[in-house]
């Protein structure tokens, strides 16, 4: 799903894949432009001298911001297509400051404008800076000229040069540590922010980039312009902490029409071969856009897709999976392709917690009243059995209507699929949507479930809007593991890294800062009663390894980030805006010493995707510890 933030996650587009100018909403857009191509009409009153350096200025908000200007330019690019329409102007004569930019966009509303790429044209309008929605957001503006009348003085001329951004032309600091960005002058060769705005509307270049994410489904690439710059073994860049952003990242769109030339597909590691050139757009999908007129073609890296190994007899495996909003509604392409994940690629786990589990009727009964998600686990397990794998057997609770977030009607929720054949469930009656489970104390001092599966504190205002985490109690050969099935709440709300706001404030934290207190004090009654208990808390985290949410649940060594003991330049499961990242997580309990730990890469870097998550799995022997839990039941049954 798409996210807001570096990384945040679920945000919606509301606009043409090919421009994010317009957004529902927004305030600052100018109104449609009247093209005149006659030298001699009638323009509104403006100053004669004024340059496209003077309207940008030294700053993110230009100094002429509401006043009527006249500049003159030759006309780079046209975006003759989509909700918004207009054309980017630039300056052939350029001053000296590498502060200003000499280029900016002629809106034009929703009609193509009467100029074509290479006239040398005069161009009067309103100056405005546009924000994506609205006034207030923390997103940056874009310069712009509106309510603009024009002449055409000659056509066919040389277009600027593009500037080429080679490895070194992007700084490595991203932003100043601290402000608002629009109260600061520019300083373009120490702030990568700063020089991606000095060049607002300019044609730049790029060739030979290596792409960085797939091609998504807005039609988008991600290239690097800083080859060496935390690069991962498969190609892509990993974001490995707020402090280091990877500066050299730019999205790249197209300016082409599609019947010319089809959007490309790419996975990671491919390379955008060539030269792309084009103007320099702020986007708030994703932060500084190249919008190509000529565009690179896409060479394979050859990537492939994961397979893990199998468990050994005596290991235990566990995986997680984000199964992306999977309803009865899909199609059953949509199954078969995740089945194949879980039986081949994951070589069919003993359990897997299962995210994004949808109703039967999906986010199409929005409000029905529908909570029941047998149906979509049923297909979901006989895809799995047609692909090779086990009988599933599955376990969940259905949550109240529209209470738990995600997608509207989908009524998401957490799972387990188990291998009855390898493992079983303890079923213990009780839970339900609203009923707590509590940690239990056996007449041997081991520990178990009041309810299981159960919910964990399912009323507590942390899972407000939010899946709630299931616990679950199993037994492999003789050894009782606990297991919590995760899914916090979003990134929703957050401020971009590539904002105004530095650094952006992370406003989704603090509900997933108290989601991982709770689960943590679930997890320290476990380890209470029983300190050597079997401990998986597993699932879609929505945060990054450093982030206090995983910090909560690791501190003092109740729980070890399994994420954490692979090479800092594999720590990621999900690929967003370029940035390869964690959001998924297994986390085990100090009693589990021994693990054999994977994620599976078969998704996010891949054009096309099961899931826009990757699985993960740990595979591991149980500590035998003192559980005589099967002796309690055989006294219970006798009457001791």
């Amino acid at each position: 799903m798409r996210a807001v933030t570096a990384l945040s996650r679920r945000a919606t587009r509301v606009v043409s894949a090919l421009s994010a100018t317009a957004v529902a909403g927004s305030l600052v857009l100018a109104t449609p432009a009247n093209a005149h191509t006659a030298a001699n009409d009638r323009t509104p009153e403006a100053a004669s001298d004024t340059r496209i350096h003077d309207v940008q200025g030294t700053g993110r908000i230009s100094p002429v911001d509401g006043q009527t200007v006249t500049v003159p330019g030759i006309v780079t690019a046209k975006r003759q297509f989509g909700s918004v329409r207009g054309f980017w102007v630039q300056d052939p004569q350029p001053d000296d400051d590498p502060r200003t930019s000499e280029a900016l966009f002629v809106y034009n509303g929703d009609e193509t404008p009467d100029v074509a790429v290479g006239d040398e044209v005069s161009v009067t309008g309103e100056v405005s800076e546009y924000r994506p929605q609205g006034r207030d957001s923390a997103f940056q503006t874009s310069t712009q000229l509106g309510d603009a009348e024009w002449t055409v003085a000659s056509s066919g001329n040389e277009l600027p040069e593009a500037l080429e951004l080679t490895p070194d032309a992007v700084p490595e600091t991203l932003a100043p540590e601290r402000g608002d960005l629009e109260e600061f002058e520019l300083r373009p060769d120490k702030y990568a922010l700063d020089f991606w705005e000095a060049h607002e509307g300019e044609r730049v270049s790029v060739a030979d980039a290596p792409l960085v994410s797939r091609s998504t489904d807005y039609d988008e690439l991600y290239v690097t312009t800083k080859p060496e710059q935390n690069r991962t073994p498969r190609g892509g860049v990993v974001y490995g902490d707020y402090d280091a952003p990877n500066t050299g990242l730019l999205k790249i769109e197209s300016l082409i029409p599609f019947s010319e030339r089809p959007f490309p597909t790419a996975n990671v590691g491919d390379t955008l071969t060539g030269t792309t050139t084009g103007p320099l757009e702020y986007d708030q999908y994703g932060g500084y856009t190249l919008q190509a007129t000529e565009l690179g073609e896409v060479e394979s890296g050859g990537l492939e897709r994961e397979t893990t190994q199998e468990q050994r007899p005596g290991e235990l495996s566990v995986a997680t999976y984000n199964v992306e909003n999977l309803s009865a509604v899909d199609e059953q392409a949509t199954f078969d392709d995740l089945a194949e994940g879980v039986a081949k690629n994951l070589r069919s786990p003993d359990v897997v917690t299962l995210e994004e589990i949808q109703d039967n009727n999906g986010a199409d009964g929005n409000g029905d009243g529908v909570v029941a998600a047998d149906e979509t686990l049923d297909r979901f397990v006989e895809a799995i059995e047609a692909a090779g794998g086990p009988k599933y057997e599955y376990r969940q609770i259905d949550p109240q209507d529209l209470t738990d977030g995600g997608q509207p009607g989908g009524n998401i929720r957490v799972g387990f699929l188990f291998n009855p054949k390898r493992v079983s469930f303890v079923d213990r009656e009780g839970g339900d949507a609203t009923t707590a489970v509590e940690v239990e104390k056996t007449r041997r001092g081991t520990a178990k479930l009041s309810a299981s599966p159960g919910r964990i504190d399912p009323q507590h205002e942390a899972w407000d809007d939010s899946r709630k985490p299931l616990a679950g109690e199993f037994e492999f050969r003789g050894r009782t593991v606990f297991v919590v099935a995760n899914h916090f709440a979003s990134k929703g709300g957050d401020e971009p890294i590539h904002g105004r706001y530095q650094p952006p404030t992370r406003s989704s934290e603090e509900q997933r800062h108290e989601q991982a207190e709770v689960v943590r004090g679930f997890v320290d009654e476990l380890q209470q009663v029983q300190p050597n208990a079997n401990v998986v808390v597993a699932g879609d985290l929505n945060d990054f390894q450093f982030s206090e949410t995983v910090a909560t649940l690791t501190d003092g060594g109740a729980l070890t980030s399994l994420i954490d003991t692979l090479p800092a330049k594999e720590r990621y499961s999900y690929v967003y805006e370029g940035n390869s990242q964690v959001l998924d997580h297994i986390l085990v309990s100090d009693s589990l010493r021994r693990v054999d730990y994977d994620v599976v890469r078969i998704n996010s870097e891949f054009a096309e995707q099961a899931s826009d998550h990757d699985p993960q799995i740990v595979r591991f022997k149980p500590s035998a510890g003192h559980n005589f839990d099967h002796w309690d039941r055989f006294w219970s049954h006798f009457g001791r």
